[in-house]
């Protein structure tokens, strides 16, 4: 059976269940549209630093955050749309505003539609019309997560979009990864590495973009939990980030639509013309063995 309920708190969280596989998903629509927790089998598959998520004056570490209109930085936080300079933050803002629950249905999964739309605010940073929908829907081991973005400007709409899921992770050396790329870019540095399923967890900190994928599937093994994580995304995901910190017991797999600097660059950049609506599309799925 699917349920949906909503918790009587002073901020709006809807919880997700399918009661048969003891799966959920908790969503907070005001906190950025963020998904804080996903279980399956009754087992909690995403981290989420509860000091950080308290307090609004920092960002998010943990959970579901999205990413809109960019993926990570720009440099100095700026690009120009014709003469016109602007300013963006890293990850831009889709995942510190308020997003609007717009849908509900627990007729053949529990799914949770949330909308952002664009305001005074957010076109002093980025000066277009839009409707951006995210729908959530669990169904036994699958967490899928369904996205429109609509242009309602009067030119097109240039951004990329993205994903930022912590996994949960108490014992990283022993994940073991297929990614569809054989080499990545390394953020602190800009050196390029070769890559065959592991990294190294000495090091402080790990930011690895690959940004030649080769395919739409990507998977973690993780022996210590006896758990499998594939993630599967539509082919408008061109690049998979994979991040993490030393002594914090997480994992972040990434699906992101364009590399950082898009905006600028115009790698992978995606456009929705006047009036139009692009479809994308992430699927997570867990197996315990």
């Amino acid at each position: 059976m699917f349920t949906i309920t909503k918790q009587p708190q002073t901020e709006p969280v809807y919880i997700l269940n399918d009661t048969q596989s003891q799966s959920s998903l908790t969503v907070y629509p005001d906190r950025g549209g963020i998904a804080t927790s996903w279980r399956v089998n009754d087992r909690e598959l995403m981290y989420l630093d509860t000091d950080r998520f308290t307090d609004p004056s920092l960002s998010v570490r943990g959970g579901l955050p999205i990413l809109f209109p960019i993926c990570g930085n720009l440099p100095d936080n700026a690009y120009s749309v014709g003469d016109q300079k602007y300013s963006l933050k890293q990850h831009g803002f889709g995942r510190e505003l308020p997003w609007t629950v717009t849908h509900q249905s627990t007729t053949t999964d529990a799914s949770l539609t949330v909308t952002l739309e664009s305001n005074d605010a957010t076109r002093v940073v980025y000066p277009f019309d839009f409707s951006v929908s995210f729908t959530y829907r669990i169904s036994g081991d699958e967490l899928v997560i369904d996205q429109t973005y609509t242009n309602k400007s009067a030119t097109p709409m240039p951004f990329s979009s993205g994903l930022h899921p912590y996994f949960l992770a108490p014992a990283k050396d022993r994940l073991t990864f297929e990614i569809p790329s054989t080499s990545y870019t390394e953020k602190q540095t800009g050196e390029t590495h070769a890559f065959a399923g592991k990294f190294d967890f000495s090091q402080a900190e790990i930011d690895a973009a690959f940004t030649t994928v080769t395919g739409t599937v990507a998977t973690v093994t993780d022996a210590s939990q006896n758990l499998t994580l594939t993630m599967t995304s539509s082919e408008n995901y061109r690049t998979i980030v994979f991040w993490t910190v030393a002594d914090k017991d997480f994992y972040c797999l990434e699906p992101w639509t364009a590399p950082r600097n898009s905006l600028n660059t115009g790698i992978d950049l995606l456009h929705v013309a006047p009036g139009e609506t692009l479809r994308t599309n992430v699927t997570f799925a867990a197996k315990f063995t």
